[in-house]
């Protein structure tokens, strides 16, 4: 452990002293890791650390080494910091985010303490899930979409999620030619420009989401790439995660009733001036939009990616011929 990151820790906590208890992972291409830390004294117990170093060679696992690369995830640290120290106070228990415990940055370092959600109640994490966890990451968004209604992302991205058109030229530029590349702006007008705008996870798989040990409640992590946008984004996003093909044709229209019923439950606490039923009519039809935009981004990125099959294929061909009309 660097001292840096030990002094951090036995400032805001009031530790005599800490002790490396596990490395969760490494962080994405080499810049970092996510650890957990036991305390010493004081109150005891644990806090998560996510401390960013930034790497003098970047080794991404799909070969994408850039400039571009580096500077957008330099951004995607920074927007993280931006959100725990203005942003994530204002997330209820209806969509659970760690607390913030510490954010200090020094060059070339970034250092976010957060509560241990382990130690919280949100020991679980899934690989696969159940309707009652698919449930309850759903009601998760709805909850966290209509508590950012409308709101300027001032600090974060101003357009969430990582494959974000503007934001990823070089993944634009090897895709094969073809329609779905020339409706890619379309694409990103259609829910740039939607009404309703929100504020997105932008990352929202279900590898971000910590289970209570029953899976029932949720809590999120890992917001880097949080800022602008239609909820539809982050929605088809979680789904793609965790189903595969022929479960996310059979189950969509059951799955969006989930997200919007709850986003109605949860604009009548938080905007009650907003219709609800306004807002799942313009954002609904979006789903298989934001879903080929997605898919847009994986044809570049990854063109042999798991997530570009069959279903994917028919949504992206429907989308593109009714925005070409």
């Amino acid at each position: 452990m660097g001292l840096f990151v030990k002094e951090v820790i036995l400032k805001a906590t009031g530790a005599e002293d800490i002790f490396l208890a596990e490395t969760i992972q490494s962080l994405w291409s080499g810049y970092g890791s996510l650890d957990r830390y036991g305390l010493i004294g004081g109150t005891g117990g644990s806090v998560i650390v996510k401390h960013v170093r930034l790497p003098k060679q970047a080794q991404h696992p799909r070969g994408w080494n850039t400039d571009k690369s580096h500077l957008r995830k330099l951004r995607s640290y920074e927007v993280e910091s931006r959100w725990y120290q203005d942003w994530a106070h204002r997330c209820g228990e209806d969509c659970r985010v760690p607390k913030t415990l510490a954010l200090q940055q020094q060059e070339g370092e970034f250092v976010i303490m957060l509560e241990d959600l382990d130690a919280s109640g949100y020991p679980a994490r899934k690989s696969t899930v159940s309707m009652v966890e698919i449930n309850a990451c759903l009601t998760w968004l709805a909850n966290f979409h209509a508590t950012f209604m409308e709101e300027n992302p001032v600090g974060l991205w101003e357009v969430g999620t990582y494959w974000h058109l503007d934001t990823r030229p070089d993944e634009f530029a090897v895709m094969e030619e073809g329609e779905l590349k020339q409706a890619a702006s379309m694409l990103d007008n259609a829910l740039s420009k939607a009404p309703f705008q929100t504020i997105v996870h932008g990352d929202a798989k279900l590898a971000n989401f910590c289970f209570s040990s029953d899976g029932a409640e949720v809590a999120a992590v890992d917001f880097q790439y949080v800022g602008g946008g239609c909820g539809m984004k982050d929605v088809a996003y979680f789904i793609g995660s965790c189903l595969d093909e022929d479960e996310c044709e059979q189950m969509e229209a059951e799955l969006l009733d989930i997200y919007f019923g709850a986003l109605k439950k949860a604009l009548l606490i938080y905007y009650p001036s907003i219709d609800s039923l306004q807002v799942e009519q313009a954002w609904r039809p979006l789903y298989s939009v934001a879903w080929t935009d997605f898919y847009r981004f994986l044809k570049g990125w990854s063109p042999n990616h798991w997530k570009i099959h069959s279903y994917s294929e028919r949504l992206a061909q429907q989308v593109v011929k009714s925005l070409m009309l």
